[in-house]
């Protein structure tokens, strides 16, 4: 039913009519959106649009190279570092400090990829894991990153305009994630997203057919970690102050977790699992206000461990989620879709 019969509907960027109905629609309803919503909607917007962001870049290296990262977390904060350095340092603007700390951290990405050549697996893992906590660690003792007292974000100005609410922040953030969803659809259509599908699925017939394996794994750590820098950049004014310990290694499961539990090597599951995830991470953290579970929780800490011990129980809560998810459906949310797709379409046989 979804098979291509011509290169040239291989390479579009939408499928159908009825796609392009669709995304009219949630891009009208997107524009809409801080006319109506209050400001923690909207801030919970905002982490959503960011964390997409970084799915994006990190499914980009692990869903179409197949080259696994637990130090995104890094790039994280060399965005957010970069950024606030180079506006408060350097006095550069938003609109030029923000694509450059992209930059920045994408060199750090270039040379991170480099030892990819020769790891894979669980050796990268580690690796990519230990360039995320060095990182950290020397930020933190680095004066003119604030070492552990961290940095205040500066006011945000936008072209003379002071961009100092959630929705102002959301007229900035919201179009950044947009082109840039765009932009990666449109790298993944290209030769050099067809080749990080052929890195991913063998190393060896990529590089029969004539695929670089030096040039395509570097370029896709660089081009990971450009959208991860983004996000981290866009992060700090979200939150207004940055810290070493505000990217920690579970930052770097976080991301990891939205790209499997969304689906690897989807743009469409990359966008579920950052907003699925972001959700499940701000209602999990308040559970302790939940109807009935929260008071009966809050009593089971009391009796059996302790009160301040509450807030992991998000994390059990959260880790068996994702669990069932990856259980019932390997190919996660959008797994979930495509099936719910076929179902409609062969309905009722």
């Amino acid at each position: 039913m979804d098979m291509k019969r011509d290169y040239y509907e291989d390479v579009r960027l939408l499928d159908s009519g009825p796609q392009v109905f669709w995304l009219v629609l949630l891009l009208a309803a997107l524009s809409v959106f801080p006319f109506w919503a209050d400001s923690y909607q909207i801030y919970t917007l905002n982490l959503m649009a960011i964390n997409v962001i970084v799915a994006l870049g990190l499914n980009l290296l692990v869903g179409y190279t197949g080259q696994i990262s637990l130090g995104h977390a890094g790039f994280f904060a060399i965005g957010a570092y970069s950024t606030l350095a180079l506006m408060l340092n350097a006095h550069l603007p938003f609109v030029l400090a923000l694509p450059l700390a992209g930059f920045i951290s994408a060199a750090f990405g270039f040379l991170l990829g480099l030892p990819a050549l020769r790891l894979e697996g669980p050796y990268l893992a580690i690796a990519t894991l230990g360039f995320g906590l060095t990182i950290t660690q020397i930020l933190g003792r680095l004066d003119a990153f604030g070492g552990h007292m961290g940095l205040q974000a500066p006011p945000l100005d936008l072209f003379g305009l002071k961009v100092a609410t959630d929705a102002g922040r959301y007229a900035v953030i919201m179009p950044i994630c947009v082109v840039m969803t765009w932009g990666l659809r449109n790298l993944t259509k290209t030769r050099v997203g067809r080749a990080f599908v052929a890195v991913r699925d063998s190393d060896i017939a990529a590089e029969c057919i004539g695929v670089n394996l030096t040039y395509y794994k570097t370029l896709a750590f660089a081009v990971s970690a450009f959208f991860t820098g983004i996000g981290g950049g866009l992060m700090a004014f979200i939150l207004g102050f940055i810290s070493p310990h505000t990217f920690n290694v579970m930052v770097s499961i976080m991301f990891l977790a939205m790209v499997v539990v969304g689906g690897l090597g989807s743009i469409l599951g990359s966008i579920m699992g950052a907003v699925l995830i972001t959700w499940l991470q701000l209602e999990l953290a308040r559970i302790g206000e939940l109807p009935y579970l929260g008071p009966l929780l809050t009593e089971l800490s009391q009796q059996v461990f302790t009160l301040s011990g509450l807030p992991n129980v998000q994390y059990v809560v959260f880790g068996l989620i994702m669990v069932l998810i990856i259980i019932v459906e390997p190919l996660g949310l959008y797994g979930f879709w495509i099936r719910t797709k076929i179902y409609w379409r062969t309905w009722p046989f």
